[in-house]
């Protein structure tokens, strides 16, 4: 297996972001088919879920992935909804401050996950939304969510 990828938080910082002026169903599942296309093409054992507004809009799972998946899905995704940034950016920006995400007080951190893999979407600067990717190793979570994100842009 080759070296996982390092993030930085200046790296999570100078990524795109999902900042549209409309972002609907459609859309979301134009978001999923992607994610799944980049999954397949990576052969990877992930799991893909698009909520829109509270709502879950797509969600897929692919090889081995399941019902473990969920509480991980679900939980990265709290931490987006809950701070506004990718899940893996709150894990680092704790980190970079020494205080680890895991030791907060103020978190259920049974709800909130700070691992990589969720990132918000936005509508004209609102979060309406998150795209979840669980089932490999964080940092890999984090990169097929972002690779995702900037296939679909480029539509």
């Amino acid at each position: 297996m080759s070296e996982l990828p390092v993030f930085t938080v200046a790296d999570l910082e100078s990524q795109p972001q999902l900042d549209l002026p409309s972002f609907v169903n459609d859309d979301a599942v134009d978001l999923g088919v992607t994610a799944i296309e980049v999954i397949r093409t990576r052969r990877l054992n992930l799991a893909v879920r698009i909520v829109l507004r509270g709502d879950v809009v797509f969600q897929a799972k692919l090889r081995d992935t399941g019902r473990g998946n969920d509480e991980w899905l679900a939980g990265k995704a709290a931490v987006v909804e809950r701070f506004g940034e990718p899940s893996l950016l709150v894990r680092r920006r704790h980190e970079e401050a020494g205080t680890p995400f895991d030791e907060r007080d103020d978190v259920d951190h049974d709800i909130s996950r700070a691992h990589g893999g969720s990132l918000p979407i936005r509508v004209d600067g609102e979060l309406v939304g998150t795209i979840t990717v669980s089932g490999e190793p964080d940092v890999i979570d984090h990169e097929v969510a972002t690779e995702a994100v900037r296939r679909f842009r480029a539509r």
